[in-house]
């Protein structure tokens, strides 16, 4: 009977042990190449992953690790002051890479979710413009465009649903600055990805002539869009770094190390150009997050 015990117990701890370790994403460029970039150097460490990137957005993420539907995902420190929001993080903490990452990782330890090394990148949230528009209204930052707006300028910006309405995006930018957009100034796309938003500002789809943007995003230069700067410092600090649910971390302590090391090596010049030859050439994201895993000795 003991023996037969313990083989049981053996059995479901192989099968618990070789459970796949799944791996999401959120739907922009940049998301799916990192999701990759995790889900490529898991594989390589010889553990048996599920590929569920492009989930959704940050609270589809969000909901879905918390409730072990997925195990590790790409996320933004900055997203901290969203995701805990009784916290009242202020705002020198949001805007401090290491205080951040810091506030972020310890805020989430109850919840059984680890946050591991980021990458020294700033993807924030920025409002973009064609260059000829901001040219020719003298548009460099966030202070202009308010100047702009609140003298009744010609303005209609595209963005998905999470930019306008969650507390630390667009509603941030205009408690900081002192404007507010109407609805007929707002292009709402579901499920939209910067490169969308950017390309219908470029085009000037439905009017549009600014878009929802990340600071590391390759399409900018390409569309010929400027990002209007932010001086008053009303968007945290977004670097990118996997959380991973804890009891998976150390049941496979070795994803750690493995993981850091991916991420120490991006930068912002790098993520700009590994997302350009995504959303701009057309690559596939596994594809470009491989060759570069390759060529930085990361993986086999």
């Amino acid at each position: 009977m003991k023996k037969w015990l313990i083989l049981s117990g053996l059995v479901l701890m192989t099968t618990t042990l070789a459970k796949p370790i799944v791996v999401g994403s959120k739907l922009d460029p940049e998301a799916q190449l990192l999701g990759q970039m995790i889900l490529l150097t898991l594989q390589n460490a010889g553990l048996e992953v599920t590929d569920k990137t492009t989930l959704g957005d940050t609270g589809v993420n969000r909901k879905a690790i918390l409730a072990g539907e997925i195990d590790v995902y790409p996320e933004y420190t900055g997203n901290a002051v969203y995701l805990f929001p009784d916290a009242k993080i202020d705002a020198a903490s949001a805007g401090n890479p290491s205080k951040i990452h810091a506030l972020a990782k310890q805020l989430d330890a109850k919840n059984g979710i680890t946050w591991l090394k980021s990458a020294n990148a700033n993807n924030t949230w920025v409002v973009a413009l064609p260059e000829a528009f901001a040219k020719t209204n003298k548009l460099t930052s966030l202070t202009d465009l308010a100047k702009y707006l609140n003298q009744g300028g010609s303005f209609k910006i595209a963005g998905s649903p999470e930019f306008f309405d969650r507390p630390d995006t667009m509603p941030a930018f205009e408690k900081a600055y002192g404007f507010k957009l109407k609805p007929a100034q707002k292009l709402v796309l579901a499920g939209a990805t910067p490169p969308q938003t950017q390309q219908a500002a470029a085009r000037g789809t439905s009017g549009v002539n600014a878009a929802m943007a990340y600071g590391t995003d390759g399409t900018l230069s390409a569309l010929k869009l400027v990002s209007l700067s932010d001086p008053k410092g009303a968007q945290p600090v977004y670097q990118p770094a996997p959380i991973i649910r804890s009891d998976i971390l150390k049941a496979n302590p070795k994803i750690e190390g493995l993981l850091n090391k991916v991420f120490a090596s991006l930068d912002q010049k790098t993520l700009q150009n590994l997302n350009g030859q995504i959303a701009v050439e057309g690559k596939n994201a596994r594809d470009v997050a491989q060759a570069y895993l390759k060529s930085k000795n990361l993986i086999k």
